[in-house]
């Protein structure tokens, strides 16, 4: 089982790292994308024996305690057996 999870700003925090990177596409010709955010992307294998809903309640734990600031990221998942 595994699960893959997707942190990024909050809508209205600023992502320097998004604008150095559209500001570089830009530079480089890609002068048709509107904006960039970037994120962070986790994969955690998991132990095969947990239910569905046990693998959901442990990786939501995780990314909420563990994997983001939540003041200024969210996330989201997704769990695979």
């Amino acid at each position: 089982m595994r699960a893959k999870v997707y942190v990024t700003p909050k809508q209205g925090v600023l992502d320097p790292q998004g604008l150095t990177i559209q500001k570089a596409l830009y530079t480089l010709g890609y002068d048709r994308v509107g904006s960039v955010r970037q994120g962070k992307y986790f994969e955690i294998q998991l132990q095969n024996q947990l239910t569905d809903e046990e693998a959901r309640q442990l990786v939501d734990k995780i990314a909420h305690d563990v994997l983001t600031n939540p003041i200024i990221e969210d996330y989201r998942f997704e769990v695979e057996r």
